[in-house]
């Protein structure tokens, strides 16, 4: 009897071994470190394959290339194992879209996202939220920028030990590149993101800033730069609950501010709608739910992850409980942005915060104290570790900008190439002419162009005024014709309304509108300035005018004969007129769907 007993307890010894052993060898990388170390692109991938070939619910797919050749890694995660959103919608499940590390320096979303994914294929934890929806995940976005590895990446960051670099092979920050869309890895980001069309969006980041104890912070769009039925109920509805979880499980949670002077909580806090270039500004621009992690730099890489890991998993929570009115909310605010009805008020293309209003609100940061520096001569913040709830103004009332009415077509002729790739990355859906037309159109011209001294993104920034102009055009075959009946009617404008500070004309792609090509001789303009002047006397008044607003032409003889040059005829009559047309009635076009 005894030796079975042996055996028995052997047998169960071996068994629990056997599981311990399992169980560990699907700790991630991160854990398997006591939460120090972050995996290398290599390592990720594997631990993203090893899933997919575990587990029948989870799928690892590359949804794009590198401009250094590396796949840009894609999980999903749906019960049924499909691989195809309009299976997955067919069933009536949301799709969540989860994304980490387009800046590798701030990991937290791989980490937990990788043990999200192993929880629930392979240990079976929490598999009911898959019942209402599906994941998409990707682990690293910007994975050249993340394989510039290193200790020395985050000056300002306590942890992991090593990480990537903020900026691709390009030294491009795909997080500002989400509407101008010049980098290959954007390019695919948003061919995955308008062929997934997800429900909700999360994007994991760690903040820079003030020091506070707050391990998480965040920003949901619930404000003018996205639907208003939808930003309502967000605001209502998901923001105090998940305030209220975090708070629970430990992780109090407090909105992304940034201070009013730079490192400075006590002068007070300030936010303002996202602007559609980030992501979660873009999504909200997309009427969808955009929620921005933001953990906290100088807290320790465990609490991070962990606290990034539960905000993904109340989301998870949140969807599945309310899963019907996610669905009609999103359904009708496309309908809305696809209707007349949207176009029924001035669309703002830009927003500023008041200065006026403000309302009061308890902050828990750390005392500090502001010195003189003897090295700088500027301030020098000192934090120390000693708890101190500030109750702080908050300036968040935004305040819209640059209001224009929008069209009901916008026309673009076939040359712009680049522009309607571009827009047909964002899912635009267009229309192209097949013959050549004549027809009343609005536009602008264009004028007092303000380039940016230095480089920003990769382009040379562009500001100016632009005069509403009607008139007659010709657009030959080939043109684009693009209704603004469409969910991503935001994006349209933003796009191609000139004064917008996101617009194809403030990144430069349309530079070359603005640029003098022919130009007259001064012995030529010298006797025909004077006939001009002859024969319209109150052009001397105009004359000196300019001259009053351009100090700097005094001396330049050949800039004021080329101001008297720009009033001939001989003058190019297409400079400055903006390419890109604008039609207010619906008209029949012939066109090729």
């Amino acid at each position: 009897m005894m030796y079975f007993r042996i055996i028995i307890l052997f047998i169960l010894f071996w068994s629990l071994s056997v599981s311990a052993v399992s169980q560990d060898a699907w700790d991630t990388w991160c854990e398997q470190s006591g939460f120090n170390k972050t995996p290398r692109y290599a390592q990720t991938v594997e631990f993203c394959k090893r899933l997919a070939d575990a587990s029948p619910r989870v799928h690892y797919i590359p949804f794009g290339v590198s401009p250094q050749g590396r796949d840009l890694p894609l999980l999903i995660l749906d019960k049924e194992g499909f691989t195809n959103p309009q299976q997955i919608k067919a069933r009536g499940r949301l799709i969540l879209m989860i994304q980490a590390c387009i800046h590798p320096g701030e990991p937290e979303g791989k980490d937990a996202g990788l043990m999200l994914f192993r929880d629930i294929a392979i240990r079976g934890l929490d598999t009911a939220w898959l019942r209402g929806v599906s994941v998409i995940f990707i682990p690293i976005f910007n994975v050249d920028g993340h394989e510039r590895f290193g200790p020395y990446n985050r000056i300002n960051q306590n942890g992991p030990e090593e990480m990537g670099w903020r900026t691709t092979a390009q030294n491009l920050n795909l997080n500002r590149d989400y509407l101008k869309a010049d980098a290959p890895e954007m390019q695919a980001w948003l061919k995955l993101f308008h062929t997934w069309n997800p429900d909700f969006f999360i994007d994991t980041h760690t903040t820079d800033g003030a020091d506070y104890q707050y391990v998480l912070t965040y920003s949901l769009e619930t404000g003018p730069n996205t639907d208003r039925e939808l930003g309502a109920f967000l605001a209502s509805g998901f923001e105090p609950r998940f305030k209220y979880h975090m708070h629970a499980k430990g992780y109090p949670v407090f909105p992304y501010v940034s201070f009013r002077r730079w490192h400075d909580p006590r002068s007070g806090l300030y936010s303002a709608p996202a602007p559609a270039m980030l992501s979660h500004g873009y999504v909200a621009a997309c009427n969808r739910p955009a929620l921005l992690i933001e953990t906290h730099m100088l807290k320790p890489y465990k609490p991070r992850v962990l606290s990034t890991l539960e905000a993904i998993k109340f989301t998870l929570n949140e969807l599945n409980t309310h899963q019907n009115q996610y669905k009609e909310i999103i359904q009708r605010a496309d309908a809305f942005t696809s209707s007349v009805g949207f176009r029924s008020e001035p669309f703002p293309l830009g927003f500023s915060v008041s200065n006026l209003d403000s309302i009061f609100i308890p902050f828990a940061g750390y005392y500090y104290e502001v010195i003189q520096s003897d090295l700088t001569n500027g301030s020098w913040f000192r934090y120390t570790q000693t708890p101190d709830t500030m109750l702080l103004p908050w300036f968040n009332q935004a305040i819209p900008r640059d209001l224009v009415w929008l069209p009901d077509y916008y026309i673009i002729p076939p040359e712009w190439k680049t522009v309607i790739e571009r827009l047909q990355l964002h899912g635009i859906q267009i229309q192209t002419l097949k013959n050549s037309i004549e027809v009343a159109v609005e536009s602008y011209k264009l004028s007092n162009p303000q380039w940016r001294a230095t480089s920003y993104e990769g382009r040379i920034t562009l500001s100016l005024v632009a005069e509403s102009i009607n008139e007659t055009r010709v657009f030959p075959a080939g043109s684009i014709v693009i209704s603004l009946n469409q969910p991503q009617a935001r994006i349209l404008a933003l796009l191609l309304e000139p004064v917008s500070s996101e617009s194809f004309v403030y990144w430069g792609f349309f530079n070359a509108v603005l640029e003098q090509k022919e130009y007259a001789e001064t012995y030529v303009m010298e006797p025909l300035a004077r006939q001009m002047l002859e024969k319209e006397p109150s052009l001397k008044q105009e004359f000196e005018l300019w001259k009053a607003a351009h100090p700097q032409m005094a001396n330049d003889s050949w800039a004021q004969l080329n101001w008297f040059y720009s009033r001939t005829p001989w003058f190019d009559q297409q400079y400055g007129k903006y390419p890109i047309c604008r039609l207010r009635e619906p008209v029949v076009l012939p066109v090729n769907d």
